[in-house]
């Protein structure tokens, strides 16, 4: 890259989406570190809103592409919380023989 910059990493977020505020500061985190991040959409759409199986299914395979791109995933397992999406995204990229960070031990 222009101006000596190590290229950067890129890096999948992974975990509930009741943990708002955490996928926001790990996106500012990560992105001062010199990251490029990708997380879940929605994360702005009303409380209210309920998605159809389908949309869900849409939205859980977008994600994996989403790990397919990505160097790493970075698991926010808020309290030690995994859910079973966030388990089958775990699985997933460590089939892709992807990195798997955890946001807390």
């Amino acid at each position: 890259m222009d101006g000596g910059l190590v290229k950067p990493i890129v890096v999948t977020l992974c975990g509930s989406i009741r943990f708002k505020q955490a996928f926001l500061d790990a996106n500012f985190n990560e992105t001062m570190a010199g990251n490029i991040v990708l997380s879940v959409g929605g994360l702005e759409r009303d409380e209210h809103f309920i998605l159809t199986e389908e949309q869900q299914r849409m939205l859980g395979e977008l994600h994996k592409r989403k790990i397919d791109i990505s160097d790493e995933i970075f698991v926010l397992n808020v309290g030690g919380y995994i859910g079973k999406s966030t388990q089958s995204e775990i699985k997933y990229a460590q089939q892709q023989g992807k990195n798997v960070r955890f946001l807390e031990k």
